[in-house]
């Protein structure tokens, strides 16, 4: 599907899960039509709970439900769990479920990253935040700092088209060279009755491993290109491709601030140790990296000058840019970029550290070898990653999974 910019929007940015989690309940118990809603983890804590609470209380008059959760990163779903929800008439999907091996998930690549919730196709959530009560502060130091965006107006239609199509993953057959190469992608449709509501232009813009395999990337790039002022990017997981560290160094030499938000306290210390491998490469150009460390940073927003910014589920990492199936939506508006500007800022200022380049001074053979190699890494993994196997993923009704009762329904013809 492509897309397109469209205006007519309103957008509001929703910090952690004290913002994000009333704002999709409320939603939710205000549904009349359809809830569709994918997420990559979801876990039965307190969270989880009043999800399922909301989602079965919504079910029960009568709304359409689908929820659709990645087979890795919501493993441990109890039977009682699902088997409320598909009893009320929530049809639950798991996206790639694969057994154990050794106790370990095998499902590693080609993961469905995406968090994306469309109430009654006029209202849309879209970011970073997952149904878990780690996105919470009273979580403990590990609560993650993280955002999403509710929309309003005539995107949403396009996003719940979008959400719809993706039910049937695995059901399609892929298409062919000779289609793929001479048919047009059609358009994403647009609802001519839903009223604007609001002024701010909006894309929404997906990552897969058919057409779109660099759609997200890509823009980052453009935007990285065009700017003139400022650059600052805020992302949990920041070992991108060679090209998008090109354009942040060429950036930074012509006088652009560009500034990187990045994690301080990771909640896995590989993470760190790969950005780190970058820090002297950037700074050297006049990059300024700033390390988030009140609490582990999972944010994935960015902003260049006055005008453009994004938030979403994609890493600048290589499985967000080469593996995993996501969803960004970029924004065009000078309020909502000072506002996101404003909180960075504040971020900078009150939570991070400002890493200089006599903190990561560096020198000599080792160097210089290391660096080879790292480069030509980030040269060619996109290319690497896309020669692991690219099995057609699957969605799988959760019930026939746990032998729950209902196992044999089929959800076939059920999109509407």
């Amino acid at each position: 599907m492509k897309t397109r910019w469209v205006g007519g929007n309103r957008v509001t940015l929703l910090i952690n899960g004290e913002s994000f989690f009333p704002r999709v309940f409320e939603c939710i118990a205000a549904a009349e039509r359809e809830i569709l809603l994918e997420t990559f983890i979801l876990f039965e804590d307190k969270v989880g709970l009043a999800l399922q609470a909301a989602l079965l209380t919504a079910a029960r008059r009568g709304v359409q439900i689908d929820v659709t959760v990645d087979g890795y990163g919501s493993p441990d779903l109890s039977p009682a769990f699902i088997s409320a929800l598909t009893q009320a008439g929530v049809r639950v999907h798991v996206f790639d479920p694969s057994p154990r091996l050794w106790g370990y998930r095998t499902n590693v690549f080609r993961r469905m990253h995406r968090k994306i919730v469309v109430i009654d196709g006029t209202r849309a959530f879209v970011g970073g935040i997952n149904f878990a009560a780690d996105h919470l502060a009273d979580f403990g130091p590990t609560a993650k700092q993280d955002y999403a965006v509710e929309i309003e107006g005539l995107l949403v239609p396009q996003i719940q088209h979008y959400a719809r199509s993706q039910l049937l993953v695995g059901r399609q057959a892929p298409p062919r060279l000779r289609d793929r190469l001479f048919r047009r992608e059609p358009q994403a449709p647009v609802n001519t009755t839903l009223p604007a509501a609001g002024q701010v232009e909006t894309l929404f813009v997906t990552r897969d491993n058919r057409e779109h395999t660099s759609d997200i990337e890509r823009h980052y790039r453009i935007a990285i290109r065009g700017a003139r002022q400022r650059i600052i990017i805020a992302n949990a997981y920041f070992f991108p491709g060679y090209r998008l560290l090109r354009q942040l160094r060429r950036a930074a030499r012509r006088g652009v601030d560009v500034r990187l938000i990045l994690q301080g306290e990771p909640d896995m210390p590989i993470v760190k140790i790969a950005a780190r491998l970058l820090y002297h490469h950037l700074l050297v150009a006049g990059v300024k990296i700033y390390e988030y460390h009140e609490r582990p940073l999972h944010g994935k927003v960015a902003l260049t000058d006055d005008e453009w910014s994004t938030v979403g589920s994609s890493n600048l990492d290589p499985l967000s840019l080469s593996l995993n199936l996501e969803a960004n939506v970029i924004i065009k508006d000078r309020a909502f970029n000072q506002h996101l500007g404003e909180h960075l800022a504040q971020l900078m200022q009150t939570s991070c550290k400002q890493i200089l380049i006599s903190d990561v001074a560096e020198a000599g053979l080792w160097v210089s070898l290391r660096s080879f190699f790292v480069f030509h890494l980030l040269r060619r993994y996109p290319a690497w990653f896309g020669w692991l196997p690219a099995h057609t993923p699957q969605l799988t009704p959760a019930e026939k999974l746990l032998n729950l009762p209902g196992s044999d329904r089929v959800n076939e013809g059920q999109v509407s």
